[in-house]
């Protein structure tokens, strides 16, 4: 084979094999040996007046950290929280109650649901890491 074929037919793998790996995944779920998945539903985030005040765990909280509120999971708890429309997924320490919002399974520290790719709600799955 000359040095052009050899050339186009690894553009092409390449191509191919990029595709495959950049293909969005939906309905992603954290995987086994990530931890035992406790809950599935709609996620939201909170920040802007509650950054500085004290937490039920009794923190500061601060917004751009990792951190999140669930009505039930022990203070300390890290959960991973993963976005079922894109798949991507963050490590987050509960250090708060809430959420208060009817339906909610979560809410998110903004710098969370941002790296999660949440700007309002999102749907999500819980794994307790």
């Amino acid at each position: 084979m000359d040095q052009h074929k050899v050339t186009l037919t690894l553009v092409s793998l390449f191509i191919a094999g990029s595709a495959f790996f950049s293909a969005p995944v939906a309905q992603a779920e954290p995987a086994e040996t990530s931890g035992k998945v406790i809950q599935s539903g709609p996620a939201s985030w909170y920040g802007p007046g509650f950054h500085g005040r004290k937490t039920a765990s009794g923190e500061t909280f601060n917004t751009n950290e990792m951190t999140a509120a669930h009505r039930t999971l022990p203070f300390g708890t890290k959960v991973k929280v993963v976005n079922k429309k894109t798949g991507k997924s963050v490590v987050v320490r509960i250090n708060d109650r809430g959420p208060y919002a009817h339906g909610r399974v979560i809410d998110l520290s903004k710098a969370s649901a941002q790296a999660l790719g949440i700007s309002g709600v999102g749907s999500v799955t819980l794994a307790q890491l």
